[in-house]
Protein backbone atom coordinates (compact mmCIF):
# COMPACT_ATOMS: atom_id res chain seq x y z
CA UNK A 1 0.00 0.00 0.00
CA UNK A 2 1.22 3.43 -0.90
CA UNK A 3 0.61 6.58 0.97
CA UNK A 4 1.25 10.23 0.30
CA UNK A 5 2.26 12.45 3.32
CA UNK A 6 1.90 16.35 2.86
CA UNK A 7 4.19 18.09 5.61
CA UNK A 8 6.02 20.76 6.14
CA UNK A 9 7.55 20.36 9.43
CA UNK A 10 10.83 18.33 8.47
CA UNK A 11 10.95 16.52 11.96
CA UNK A 12 7.45 15.05 12.25
CA UNK A 13 8.04 14.38 8.59
CA UNK A 14 10.73 12.21 9.30
CA UNK A 15 8.67 10.78 12.01
CA UNK A 16 5.46 10.29 9.89
CA UNK A 17 7.76 8.40 6.78
CA UNK A 18 9.64 6.47 9.19
CA UNK A 19 6.90 4.96 11.36
CA UNK A 20 4.48 4.27 7.76
CA UNK A 21 7.72 2.31 6.51
CA UNK A 22 8.36 0.43 9.00
CA UNK A 23 5.01 -0.95 9.53
CA UNK A 24 5.50 -1.38 6.05
CA UNK A 25 3.72 0.79 3.45
CA UNK A 26 5.59 2.48 0.85
CA UNK A 27 5.86 6.40 1.42
CA UNK A 28 6.35 10.19 -0.74
CA UNK A 29 6.64 12.61 1.32
CA UNK A 30 5.90 16.12 -0.40
CA UNK A 31 6.63 19.54 1.43
CA UNK A 32 3.85 21.10 -0.34
CA UNK A 33 0.56 21.27 -1.33
CA UNK A 34 1.72 22.00 -5.14
CA UNK A 35 4.20 19.14 -4.90
CA UNK A 36 1.41 16.43 -3.80
CA UNK A 37 -1.16 18.18 -6.80
CA UNK A 38 1.91 17.18 -9.07
CA UNK A 39 2.39 13.42 -7.33
CA UNK A 40 -1.65 12.68 -7.31
CA UNK A 41 -1.95 13.40 -11.07
CA UNK A 42 0.66 10.73 -11.86
CA UNK A 43 0.26 8.18 -9.08
CA UNK A 44 -2.70 6.18 -7.07
CA UNK A 45 -2.29 6.35 -3.45
CA UNK A 46 -4.66 4.42 -1.16
CA UNK A 47 -4.14 6.91 1.74
CA UNK A 48 -3.11 11.09 1.80
CA UNK A 49 -2.22 12.28 5.09
CA UNK A 50 -2.04 16.01 4.97
CA UNK A 51 -1.31 18.84 7.54
CA UNK A 52 -3.64 21.61 7.66
CA UNK A 53 -0.89 24.09 7.61
CA UNK A 54 1.02 24.03 4.81
CA UNK A 55 3.01 27.39 3.25
CA UNK A 56 1.30 28.89 0.53
CA UNK A 57 -1.65 26.58 -0.37
CA UNK A 58 -3.06 25.08 2.88
CA UNK A 59 -4.04 21.67 3.67
CA UNK A 60 -7.94 22.85 3.29
CA UNK A 61 -7.22 23.80 0.18
CA UNK A 62 -5.65 20.70 -1.48
CA UNK A 63 -8.33 18.72 -0.16
CA UNK A 64 -10.66 20.87 -2.15
CA UNK A 65 -8.29 20.20 -5.33
CA UNK A 66 -8.57 16.51 -4.33
CA UNK A 67 -12.32 16.53 -4.00
CA UNK A 68 -12.99 18.50 -7.36
CA UNK A 69 -10.62 16.30 -8.93
CA UNK A 70 -12.97 13.33 -7.99
CA UNK A 71 -10.11 11.35 -6.27
CA UNK A 72 -11.73 8.98 -3.87
CA UNK A 73 -8.97 7.87 -1.89
CA UNK A 74 -9.12 8.36 2.03
CA UNK A 75 -7.64 11.49 3.39
CA UNK A 76 -6.10 12.03 6.83
CA UNK A 77 -6.24 15.72 8.50
CA UNK A 78 -2.83 16.21 10.94
CA UNK A 79 -3.58 19.74 12.49
CA UNK A 80 -2.16 21.29 15.73
CA UNK A 81 -5.66 22.58 16.21
CA UNK A 82 -8.42 20.82 18.17
CA UNK A 83 -11.51 22.84 18.01
CA UNK A 84 -14.57 21.45 17.00
CA UNK A 85 -15.13 23.75 14.09
CA UNK A 86 -11.75 22.89 12.90
CA UNK A 87 -12.45 19.28 12.93
CA UNK A 88 -15.88 19.96 11.32
CA UNK A 89 -14.44 22.19 8.84
CA UNK A 90 -11.94 19.86 7.59
CA UNK A 91 -14.32 16.53 7.74
CA UNK A 92 -16.89 18.61 6.26
CA UNK A 93 -14.39 19.47 2.98
CA UNK A 94 -13.80 16.07 2.70
CA UNK A 95 -11.78 14.51 4.90
CA UNK A 96 -12.13 10.94 6.23
CA UNK A 97 -10.47 11.52 9.61
CA UNK A 98 -9.07 14.38 11.76
CA UNK A 99 -5.95 14.03 14.23
CA UNK A 100 -4.65 16.67 16.39
CA UNK A 101 -0.95 17.07 17.06
CA UNK A 102 0.76 15.78 19.22
CA UNK A 103 -0.27 12.13 18.50
CA UNK A 104 0.22 8.47 19.11
CA UNK A 105 2.18 6.65 16.10
CA UNK A 106 0.24 3.36 17.08
CA UNK A 107 -3.34 5.26 17.17
CA UNK A 108 -1.69 7.29 13.58
CA UNK A 109 -1.06 3.51 12.26
CA UNK A 110 -4.31 2.14 13.35
CA UNK A 111 -6.65 4.54 11.64
CA UNK A 112 -4.33 4.37 8.52
CA UNK A 113 -5.04 0.75 8.55
CA UNK A 114 -8.73 2.01 9.16
CA UNK A 115 -9.13 4.22 6.24
CA UNK A 116 -7.66 2.10 3.74
CA UNK A 117 -10.02 -0.60 4.79
CA UNK A 118 -13.06 1.16 4.60
CA UNK A 119 -11.96 2.16 1.19
CA UNK A 120 -12.19 -1.12 0.55
CA UNK A 121 -15.25 -2.07 1.84
CA UNK A 122 -13.57 -3.85 4.68
CA UNK A 123 -14.75 -4.01 7.89
CA UNK A 124 -12.49 -5.71 9.61
CA UNK A 125 -8.64 -6.32 10.03
CA UNK A 126 -9.38 -10.13 10.27
CA UNK A 127 -10.39 -11.43 6.79
CA UNK A 128 -10.68 -15.29 5.76
CA UNK A 129 -11.03 -16.79 2.64
CA UNK A 130 -10.79 -20.41 1.71
CA UNK A 131 -8.37 -21.95 4.33
CA UNK A 132 -6.25 -18.71 4.51
CA UNK A 133 -6.42 -15.85 7.63
CA UNK A 134 -4.73 -13.04 7.34
CA UNK A 135 -4.32 -10.47 10.03
CA UNK A 136 -3.48 -6.69 8.55
CA UNK A 137 -3.12 -5.58 11.89
CA UNK A 138 -0.14 -7.62 12.83
CA UNK A 139 0.71 -8.26 9.17
CA UNK A 140 0.49 -12.05 9.23
CA UNK A 141 -1.02 -15.29 7.55
CA UNK A 142 -1.44 -18.70 8.37
CA UNK A 143 -3.58 -21.70 7.22
CA UNK A 144 -4.69 -24.22 9.74
CA UNK A 145 -2.89 -22.27 12.68
CA UNK A 146 0.79 -22.52 10.56
CA UNK A 147 1.62 -19.56 9.98
CA UNK A 148 2.90 -19.21 6.36
CA UNK A 149 6.33 -17.44 6.01
CA UNK A 150 6.12 -13.85 3.82
CA UNK A 151 8.83 -11.31 2.35
CA UNK A 152 7.46 -8.08 2.80
CA UNK A 153 6.21 -7.62 -0.87
CA UNK A 154 4.70 -10.92 -0.51
CA UNK A 155 2.67 -9.63 2.09
CA UNK A 156 1.62 -6.11 0.15
CA UNK A 157 0.42 -8.74 -2.64
CA UNK A 158 -1.43 -10.31 -0.48
CA UNK A 159 -3.21 -7.29 1.39
CA UNK A 160 -3.99 -5.87 -1.72
CA UNK A 161 -5.46 -8.97 -3.14
CA UNK A 162 -7.37 -9.64 0.37
CA UNK A 163 -8.46 -6.09 0.46
CA UNK A 164 -9.65 -5.84 -3.24
CA UNK A 165 -10.88 -9.45 -3.46
CA UNK A 166 -13.32 -10.71 -5.81
CA UNK A 167 -12.48 -8.31 -7.60
CA UNK A 168 -9.21 -7.73 -10.00
CA UNK A 169 -6.16 -5.71 -8.58
CA UNK A 170 -4.54 -4.01 -12.17
CA UNK A 171 -1.08 -4.89 -12.46
CA UNK A 172 -0.39 -1.37 -12.75
CA UNK A 173 -1.92 -0.23 -9.42
CA UNK A 174 -0.11 -2.62 -7.88
CA UNK A 175 2.94 -1.50 -9.32
CA UNK A 176 2.29 1.70 -8.00
CA UNK A 177 1.26 0.52 -4.55
CA UNK A 178 4.70 -1.49 -3.95
CA UNK A 179 6.53 1.52 -5.56
CA UNK A 180 8.11 4.46 -3.97
CA UNK A 181 9.76 7.78 -5.27
CA UNK A 182 12.91 6.16 -4.60
CA UNK A 183 11.76 2.70 -5.50
CA UNK A 184 9.99 2.35 -8.97
CA UNK A 185 8.79 -1.41 -9.28
CA UNK A 186 8.45 -2.80 -12.79
CA UNK A 187 5.60 -5.06 -14.00
CA UNK A 188 8.25 -7.83 -14.63
CA UNK A 189 9.27 -7.56 -10.86
CA UNK A 190 5.52 -7.90 -10.03
CA UNK A 191 5.07 -11.08 -12.02
CA UNK A 192 7.76 -12.71 -9.97
CA UNK A 193 6.26 -11.48 -6.21
CA UNK A 194 3.49 -13.17 -7.56
CA UNK A 195 4.80 -16.62 -8.80
CA UNK A 196 6.37 -16.75 -5.50
CA UNK A 197 3.51 -15.88 -3.10
CA UNK A 198 1.38 -18.32 -5.54
CA UNK A 199 4.09 -21.71 -4.18
CA UNK A 200 3.31 -20.37 -0.90
CA UNK A 201 -0.55 -20.14 -0.95
CA UNK A 202 -0.49 -23.99 -2.27
CA UNK A 203 -3.05 -25.89 -0.35
CA UNK A 204 -4.97 -22.88 1.20
CA UNK A 205 -7.79 -22.87 -0.78
CA UNK A 206 -7.48 -20.17 -2.60
CA UNK A 207 -5.49 -19.15 -6.40
CA UNK A 208 -4.03 -15.79 -7.51
CA UNK A 209 -5.57 -15.65 -11.33
CA UNK A 210 -3.83 -13.99 -13.86
CA UNK A 211 -6.92 -12.17 -15.79
CA UNK A 212 -4.48 -11.52 -19.20
CA UNK A 213 -4.56 -7.58 -20.28
CA UNK A 214 -5.85 -6.54 -16.49
CA UNK A 215 -3.99 -7.94 -13.97
CA UNK A 216 -4.64 -10.39 -10.36
CA UNK A 217 -7.44 -11.73 -8.61
CA UNK A 218 -7.72 -14.17 -5.63
CA UNK A 219 -10.61 -16.66 -6.11
CA UNK A 220 -11.63 -18.83 -3.18
CA UNK A 221 -11.54 -22.62 -4.73
CA UNK A 222 -14.65 -25.00 -4.72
Amino acid sequence: MRILTVEDDAVVAAGLVEAFSRAGYQVDHATSAETAIEALATTQYDLAVIDIGLPRMNGRDLIRHIRRKGLSLPVLILSAHDALEERVRGLDLGADDYMVKPFQLPELLARARALIRRSQAVSSSEIRIGALNIDLGRRSADAGGVAIDLTGREWDILQQLALTCPKVVPKQKMVESLSDWGNELTPNAIEIYVSRLRAKLQNCGIAIRTIRGLGYRLDELA
